[in-house]
């Protein structure tokens, strides 16, 4: 049985989505290519996909409508595909819960690494997993359960998380008490420094807040430290 990932691509430039095909092929990711959201969904409801990677400018509907839409049917991994300067659009597609994103024009390469990196934390591969005892971690009478990259609140209810939400709040509550700079937490997420205009930490952050019900303007629990980054302010076990 092929146990290869299968990803979407969705780019309305054919050299780009050619590109793309033979060159993740070369490297064992199967791809089904498309070239607009109304192809997109097509091959959605006819395919089944590890990863999206979605270009923002599209004809007809737009890249953002849908990742919205994506993210009505699914929690699977988007990276983006925006235009240099398009920062807005990027903050959007973060906020509407895509996993990294990578500017044009781009070394298939790194777009590879950030591929792989995106489906390693995203926990959707195709080998089986078991869940070891003790592995998770309670606080504030929440639980995170590594193992199975979940999140239940207090009452014992799942509460979905993109793989960028996961990976960050699992960052968090690992060095509870400890603060994390935006660098060191985008080097912990996705192994690269911030630009001077990189606000994807805090998008994340504002995310992950209402998920945990964290009132964003007096957040007690995920603590924003002036000049320096964020901090968990709670007392973590292990579960």
């Amino acid at each position: 049985m092929d146990q290869s990932p299968h990803i979407l691509v969705v780019d309305d430039d054919r050299e780009i989505r050619d590109l793309l095909a033979r060159f993740l092929e070369k490297h064992r990711i199967r791809v089904t290519a498309v070239r607009d959201g109304r192809e997109a969904r097509r091959a959605w409801t006819n395919g089944h996909y590890q990863l999206v990677v979605l270009d923002l400018m599209l004809p007809g509907e737009s890249g953002l409508d849908l990742a919205r839409w994506l993210r009505t049917q699914s929690q699977i991994p988007i990276v983006m595909l925006t235009a240099m300067g398009e920062e807005t659009d990027r903050i959007i597609g973060l906020e509407l819960g895509a996993d990294d994103y990578v500017p044009k024009p781009f070394n298939p390469r790194e777009l590879l690494a950030r591929i792989r990196a995106v489906l390693r934390r995203s926990g959707d591969q195709a080998e089986a997993r078991q869940d070891p005892p003790g592995s998770g971690y309670r606080f504030n009478d929440w639980t995170l359960e590594p193992a199975r990259r979940r999140l239940l609140n207090p009452e014992g209810v799942e509460v979905p998380l993109t793989g960028g939400e996961y990976d960050l709040l699992l960052a968090l509550v690992s060095r509870a008490n400890r603060v994390l700079t935006r660098d060191m937490l985008l080097d912990l997420l996705r192994g690269r420094q911030a630009g001077p205009f990189d606000r994807a930490i805090d998008v994340a952050v504002s995310r992950l807040r209402r998920k945990l019900e964290d009132d964003g303007r007096n957040a007690q629990l995920i603590k924003t430290v002036r000049g320096g980054g964020y901090v968990l302010a709670a007392t973590v076990e292990r579960a």
